[in-house]
Order: structure tokens, then C-alpha cells, then sequence
């Protein structure tokens, strides 16, 4: 007997065979199954996605290949798994198999059965029931009363929920006992914990396995994340589909995890744009970790100490919309789609004041001044009670640009429009774009000129301006002081940023200078003064989410001083975090200063309501790349005219703007172009995409590379 299959392969993007592939069997299969199939001449990885009608006139028997092997030892994905990867092609407009594949691990596509089965058979995962016996090495604390409302009604109502918690506040021991709950409710439930990025998921595994692992056993907290090795991540998916994993800790990418009886996401720092994935499947983790809660009658909670503006606004109490407006048609107040759950108050520090926000007016200082003299004095005060401080820069580097005085010349990469960043330290000029490195020349490549200079500042600068500017200074112990940096060229080698993090935990460190990597969610418990340099470059930027991710860094790094309340009150200190501007009298300081993050918040929900962005409108880019950016522009504007000519659905309600250059218009010799569409429905944008791809398929010719649409953009 014959059995057809529609079987999801990841097939090129674009391509014509974009969607679901047929192929036939000689055994039933059901949906879910994993198998090996031909495509074209070589073999692939595919999900039997559905079960078709045999035809009836046997054609298919002809013109399809047979299913090659079957990995019978795995049981198959689950419907609600299938959902979700359907869902997510959908609405990201791409295809199933490009999702589907993706969200598997990749040694999956390398092994056949045969290899698959013998690997399953050495495995010996460990099983809860040798350890359901012992104790928790460590018993949970107990809650401020804050905590205690928060799993309160996080327990007794549906959600989703977004947890407003400064920080410092408890988020993470509310993550834990809520899955502590919830796996003492239920002896097979699993619960799924996201981070944004690799390097806070070392040490918050640390906490959830110092937690469950005595309980439930080794195998029961398991990590994914890209930085592992493929071997350490087909064991972490296996356990995780398998149900012996209880608690899966990962970065984007476990949104997907398959994972049978998932009854509790967690998503913390919700409002980090590393949620968004940025190539290939433009997904938003977060966005889908609610959807998939929904769908699976799991719960859901988002926690940020800076949400972002769409969950602030999905939370805000019941409000009058005008007609037409997002939220309500009719311009009735409308239920928040979230429970807000609050936690104002750090830990320890009850009735104590907020770390202290100082402002440096850069205006009254020399000119090229880097650090006020007030700012090196208060550093120089922490060093010598034996104190940390933080100084946040977020650029990498020693200076973003060389520059030759006599002629003009800037150190420009030749193959994007975009400059080469000076390192100093191994003396070379690096895009980080292409990647593109040379070393730096000894004299101006155009005149000749052997004086040439850095423009600006980057992290490698900083540390060493800050060395010779405390050089004198001296540590507790007689010592001299000791800086660190930390940033994506300190922590390129395995181990790095853990071994780096350790000597600031053990005090080691006096000062760290370093990018958004140290700004949040780690636990420095000696800094008590924090400072950044250079945040004005944002204040002013096209990109109207600029001020939300500055607020957002700038008050995640304000929470990295004075975290531990029983060591300022040992010190007889107090925290600090100073910002140094030209702007000293912009609102975005203002709300700094008072830690209003709601104040903020509603005054960008104010502006862009009346600009109609998003929250209030749904946005998508399209973008193209070509070798002229006049074939990339020409692409975008043509297929939006068919669109236009052809009247497709939801184009009434849909605003298409010209193709234009993107910010970076040249990456490796290839030009790009966008074009922003908008609307004021969800529902216009989505019909309208699905719609208008056969016309952007159609349009493609050989002078266009590629194209791809990213909806719901974070950057424009």
C-alpha cells in the first residue's frame, strides 16, 4: 500500500518550492514523524506535515520520490508544536519548512535513523524518580511581601502577565518558585525560562539546577542556546521532547523547543530587541512565547524592570480610545490585554532611597574632555573604600574612525558604506559589517601623511584612559587599581566571559569598562557607582525606538549599582549612577533622574499615538538586495505598483512608502534597499503580505539577490 505524504523540507528561500513537498511511503506515517528524503541530488532532513488524499488518477506515483528512512526512535512532534511553526510562517511570511527545520537541532539533519537510534541507545539520561527523595541543596528564601502578592495573583489568575520589577527587586527568585509550583502541582509538567542572550544563561542555570536539580534529578535542567556544541543540543532537544527535561533554559531559539507538556514560559528581560531574530525567519520570541501559551493553555509571564512599550501598553488599565484607534473600534474602554504585576522595591531595601541618578552638564567641561574631574573623583572615592565601579560605553574598539587631518581620508571599509573600526590593541582596522580587517597603515593611504588619528571613542580607550588617569591611585590593600574590560572582543574565546565575570564577582576587579554586555542582568554585589560616558548619540536618532532601547540600557545599568543593601550600609556608602551629556535638560534624563519609568513610558505612548506608530499601527519592512541599489529600489517600487494595479486585499488600508537606501546601504559589495509598510490593522497588513508575495516572487529578476520581508521591524 501507498501512502502520500506532504512533508516539510527547508528548501531555499524564495524559491519555487517554497511550500510543502509530496512524497510517498510504503508505511503510514503520522503527522510529526521525522524522516530522511531525497531533494534533489542530495538527502534531507523533513516533518511529515500532513496525511493527503491518495489521487486518484495514480499520477503521483510517478512524479514523487519515496521517503528514504524514518526516525521511528523519536516520537513524533506534537500537534500544538505544528501549530505553532504553522503560525509563525504564516504571520512572519515565510515558509514551513524554513521554520520547521530551523527549529530543530542541526545534528538532527546529519544523522539517519540508524546513526540516530545507536545514539539513543548510549544515551542513559537520568530519571526524577532516583532523586524525587532528596532534598534542595538550598532553601528558597523567603519573599518580601511584594514577591508574595506577585506569585499570588500570578497563581490565581489567567494572564498573560508582564512583572514591572525594578531591579534588584526579586524577579528571578519569582521565576523560580513559580516553576516550583507548578512542577509540584503537576508530576509531568515542564516549564520554559528565556534570557535574551548567551551570557546571562550561565548563571541563571546556575541558580535553576542549584534549585532542582537534587529534586528532580541531572537530566531535568537542561540549556539551548547557539554557543553549545551540536551534540550538547540534539541531548538538551531530546530531553526536552522526551519530557525528562522539568525546567529548559534558552535564548530565542528555545521558543521553539519541543517540549509535550509545557505548562509555564518565562520570558525575562522582555523588552531586549535580541528577542527579535534578525536573518532568516524574522521572528519575535517573545510575541510567539505569548501565542504559544495561549495555544497551549500554559502560563505566560514577561518580567522587565524597562518593558517594552507594546507589553506597557497591552498592561495599562482600561482607557478610552478614540473610533478607529488600535484596541478599540467603537471608542469603549478596553480590558489590558496583560496582568501588570508589580515590585517597585529592591530587595533588602525597603524604605531606602534609589540608587542616585547625577547628571554632568559635558557643556561646562573642557572641550574632548572623556571623564569629568567630579566623576573621576567620585571613581576614585570607590577604589579606595574598596568599592567597584562600572563605566558603560557601548562601543567596542579603540575609536569608530582614523582619520588624516590633511587630506580628509577616514579609514572607510571598500567594501561597505560604513567605517572601519581602529583596534589598538593588535593594531588593525575592522568593519564590523564584513568583517573585512587590515592592518593599520603607518601613513594616510591618500597623501602620505604619517599623522593620522582616532575620531571618537570605543571601550579599548576608555580602559586606557581610565589607567593612566588612576594610576596613582591605590586599592585598600596598598595595591594599584585594577581594570577589566568587557565586550564582544574580550569574550570571543570559550570561557572568557565566564572566567572575566568571576574576577569582578571575587573582587578582583576595580573598575570595568565595557558595552551593554555588563548593563544588565548580572549580579555585581560590590559596584556601587556606575557611569556612562556617552549616551547622547540616541536623543536625536531617525529611529523613533532610539529613546525607548537608551531609557531601557541607561536604567538597566543604574540597576547594576548598590544591588547589595547589607554591603552599602557595611561601607557607609551609597549608590551612584552618573551620565555625562550635552542634553543634561532632556526629558529622557528627567525620568531617569526619578526612576519613573511609567512617566517615560506614557510620554512616547503620548507622542506615538499621535504619530501613528507602533503600538498604534503594525508595521513590516520589505527589504532587497541587489549588486546597484538603483535594481534594489526598482524592485521594491515595482512590485509595490502591482500591488496598486492588481488592488490586492487590504491594500486600502495599507500605506506603502517609496524604497529607499537603508542605513548601512552597502554590506560586502551588495546594495540594500527598504520599504516601510504600514497599517492601522493587524489584520489589512497580514492579508495584504500574503497576498502581495506571488507579486514579489513574480518580480524577482536575475539583478535582485534577495528580498525578505520582517514584520513587526525594531529597526527602520
Amino acid at each position: 500500500m501507498t501512502c502520500w505524504l506532504s512533508i516539510a523540507v527547508q528548501t531555499p528561500a524564495h524559491s519555487a518550492l517554497s511550500g510543502l513537498l509530496t512524497y510517498r511511503s510504503e508505511l503510514p506515517l503520522a503527522p510529526g514523524t521525522l524522516v530522511r528524503v531525497p531533494l534533489g541530488k542530495r538527502e534531507t532532513l523533513g516533518v511529515v506535515w500532513a496525511v493527503p488524499e491518495e489521487a486518484a488518477d495514480g499520477r503521483l506515483e510517478l512524479e514523487t520520490r519515496p521517503v528514504t528512512s524514518v526516525f521511528d526512535a523519536i516520537a513524533p512532534l506534537n500537534e500544538t508544536w505544528r501549530e505553532l511553526v504553522s503560525f509563525s510562517a504564516r504571520y512572519y511570511q515565510r515558509s514551513i519548512g524554513e521554520v520547521a527545520l530551523a527549529a530543530l537541532p542541526p545534528q538532527l539533519r546529519e544523522l539517519d535513523a540508524t546513526q540516530l537510534a545507536r545514539r539513543l541507545r548510549r544515551a542513559k539520561p537520568g530519571t526524577a524518580d532516583e532523586e524525587d527523595a532528596s532534598p534542595p541543596s538550598r532553601a528558597a528564601p523567603l519573599l518580601t511581601p511584594e514577591q508574595a502578592e506577585a506569585l499570588r495573583r500570578f497563581e490565581s489568575e489567567s494572564g498573560p502577565f508582564l512583572l514591572f520589577g525594578a531591579t534588584g527587586s526579586g524577579k528571578t527568585e519569582v521565576y523560580l518558585q513559580a516553576v516550583e509550583r507548578m512542577l509540584a502541582r503537576d508530576p509531568d509538567a515542564q516549564a520554559l525560562v528565556m534570557v535574551p542572550e548567551i551570557n546571562l544563561t550561565p548563571q541563571l542555570e546556575a541558580r535553576f539546577r542549584e534549585r532542582f536539580v537534587p529534586r528532580y534529578g541531572e537530566a531535568s535542567v537542561v540549556s539551548m542556546h547557539s554557543s553549545m556544541t551540536p551534540p550538547q543540543r540534539l541531548r538538551g532537544w531530546l530531553a526536552a521532547h522526551a519530557g525528562n527535561a522539568r525546567i529548559v533554559l534558552g535564548t530565542r531559539m528555545a521558543v521553539f523547543a519541543s517540549m509535550p507538556a509545557l505548562k509555564l514560559i518565562v520570558v525575562d528581560e522582555e523588552h531586549d530587541p535580541s528577542y527579535k531574530q534578525q536573518e532568516g525567519a524574522r521572528y519575535s520570541a517573545r510575541d510567539l512565547a505569548v501565542w504559544r501559551a495561549r495555544q497551549e493553555g500554559a502560563k505566560v509571564l514577561l518580567g522587565s524592570a524597562t518593558p517594552s512599550l507594546e507589553s506597557w501598553h497591552h498592561s495599562r488599565d482600561a482607557t478610552i480610545h478614540a473610533p478607529g484607534a488600535e484596541g478599540s473600534d467603537d471608542g469603549h474602554a478596553r480590558a489590558p490585554r496583560y496582568a501588570r504585576l508589580t515590585m517597585p522595591t529592591r530587595v533588602g531595601a525597603q524604605g531606602e532611597a534609589p540608587t542616585r541618578v547625577l547628571l554632568v552638564d559635558m557643556n561646562h567641561q573642557p572641550k574632548k574632555t572623556v571623564f569629568s574631574p567630579p566623576l573621576l573623583q567620585a571613581m576614585a572615592a570607590r577604589v579606595q573604600r574598596g568599592e567597584q565601579s562600572l563605566v558603560l560605553l557601548n562601543r567596542r574598539g579603540y575609536a569608530p574612525v582614523l582619520h588624516c587631518a590633511d587630506c580628509g581620508w577616514k579609514s572607510e571599509c571598500p567594501y561597505c558604506s560604513a567605517y572601519r573600526v581602529f583596534h589598538k590593541i593588535d593594531r588593525t582596522l575592522r568593519c564590523h559589517h564584513c568583517g573585512f580587517t587590515e592592518r593599520v597603515p603607518r601613513a594616510c593611504p591618500s597623501c602620505g601623511n604619517v599623522d593620522i588619528t582616532p575620531l571618537g571613542r570605543g571601550t579599548e580607550q576608555i580602559e586606557e584612559q581610565l589607567a593612566a588617569l588612576l594610576q596613582d591611585l591605590r586599592r585598600p590593600d596598598g595595591g594599584p587599581v585594577r581594570i577589566a574590560r568587557i565586550d564582544a572582543d574580550t569574550t570571543r574565546l570559550k570561557g572568557e566571559l565566564e572566567a572575566q565575570l568571576a574576577q569582578v564577582h571575587s573582587g578582583e576587579v576595580d573598575v570595568l569598562v565595557g558595552t551593554q554586555m555588563i548593563a544588565k542582568g548580572h549580579d555585581f554585589r560590590r559596584v556601587t557607582l556606575v557611569a556612562a560616558v556617552s549616551p547622547d548619540s540616541a536623543l536625536f536618532s531617525s529611529d523613533f525606538r532610539a529613546p525607548e532601547r537608551l531609557f531601557a540600557l541607561l536604567l538597566q545599568a543604574t540597576g547594576r549599582a548598590g544591588r547589595d543593601a547589607a554591603y552599602l550600609a557595611a561601607q557607609g556608602s551609597a549608590s551612584e549612577m552618573w551620565v555625562q551629556t550635552f542634553h543634561p535638560q532632556h526629558p529622557l534624563f528627567a525620568a531617569l533622574k526619578k526612576h519613573d519609568y511609567p512617566a517615560f513610558a506614557e510620554q512616547q505612548l503620548a507622542e506615538r499615538e499621535a504619530a501613528a506608530m507602533p503600538p498604534f499601527a503594525f508595521q513590516a519592512l520589505v527589504r532587497a538586495e541587489a549588486r546597484t541599489q538603483e535594481a534594489a529600489q526598482a524592485f521594491l517600487n515595482a512590485a509595490s505598483a502591482d500591488a496598486q494595479a492588481q488592488e490586492i486585499g487590504g491594500s486600502d488600508m495599507v500605506t506603502r512608502f517609496p524604497a529607499v537606501p537603508m542605513a548601512i546601504q552597502r554590506v560586502a559589495n551588495i546594495e540594500r534597499a527598504q520599504m516601510l509598510v504600514e497599517s492601522g490593522s493587524r489584520a489589512a497588513l497580514q492579508r495584504f503580505l500574503s497576498e502581495w508575495q506571488p507579486l514579489l516572487h513574480a518580480r524577482r529578476d536575475r539583478s535582485v539577490i534577495r528580498w525578505a520581508v520582517d514584520v513587526d521591524p525594531l529597526a527602520i
